[in-house]
């Protein structure tokens, strides 16, 4: 099985195409602020979950956890987009709900690490 095709790894690109295409109606203040940071913080995961998908499993949880943990940042810096109003509610309802399937899914793979 290729890593492209691990449906988590699908979910975190579709998370990361989602948000840059809402980047040309984020003001230019914030651009370069809070949305930086979430982009970042986006690719980290998609980063720590290509990065999992190589490694052997003794190595996994560790960066399983890492990502975890960037995920839980995201949450809260998606919130922050939504209350400062540098993203509408339909936009953060939908970030928000890829958030939530590759929290649950990522939630999942570290379980099944532990076991």
């Amino acid at each position: 099985m290729n890593d492209f095709d691990i449906p988590i790894f699908k979910k975190s690109y579709e998370l990361y195409k989602l948000f840059h295409s809402f980047r040309n109606s984020i003001p230019k203040q914030d651009r370069f602020t809070i949305w930086q940071r979430c982009e970042n913080i986006i690719l980290d995961i998609v980063e720590g979950i290509l990065w999992a998908s190589q490694i052997s499993k003794s190595e996994k949880l560790p960066v399983l956890e890492k990502t975890s943990v960037k995920l839980n940042f995201l949450r809260v810096f998606l919130r922050l987009l939504k209350d400062t109003k540098t993203v509408d509610a339909k936009k953060y309802i939908a970030l928000e709900t890829l958030v939530d399937e590759i929290g649950r899914m990522l939630g999942g793979w570290i379980k099944s690490t532990k076991d």
